[in-house]
């Protein structure tokens, strides 16, 4: 039984796996729209919009624990400076998922993940 066994694990240890979301959270708030298979970036989602919700705050100790959560400097730099004033009035809900169907090679559902205008 998984009780109290939340999150997939995509067949990657832990640290693999930590360093996958830190690099999809980098990009997606650097090109605000990227194409990922769809468990992951539902996966992601949840991330990215605590590094926005952090970046509203704009102190020096959300900036520290945004970094904690992305690998990038300057995604984090623009989160907490573009992104956050263009999310200031709004109340979570940062990203979309939108489904694109199979992946050719592998039958793999992929998607867009991006940020809402």
């Amino acid at each position: 039984m998984k009780h109290r066994v939340a999150g997939r694990e995509f067949s990657r240890r832990g640290s693999h796996r930590t360093a996958m979301y830190r690099n999809l959270v980098g990009d997606l708030l650097q090109y605000e729209r990227i194409v990922t298979t769809e468990p992951k970036a539902k996966e992601i989602r949840g991330l990215a919009d605590r590094v926005i919700t952090l970046s509203k705050a704009g102190s020096l100790h959300a900036r520290r624990r945004a970094l904690t959560m992305v690998n990038d400097k300057k995604a984090v730099d623009k989160a907490f400076g573009e992104l956050a004033t263009r999310y200031s009035s709004r109340n979570g809900g940062y990203t979309r998922v939108l489904k694109l169907g199979a992946r050719p090679g592998d039958g793999a559902s992929m998607a867009i993940i991006e940020l809402v205008k």
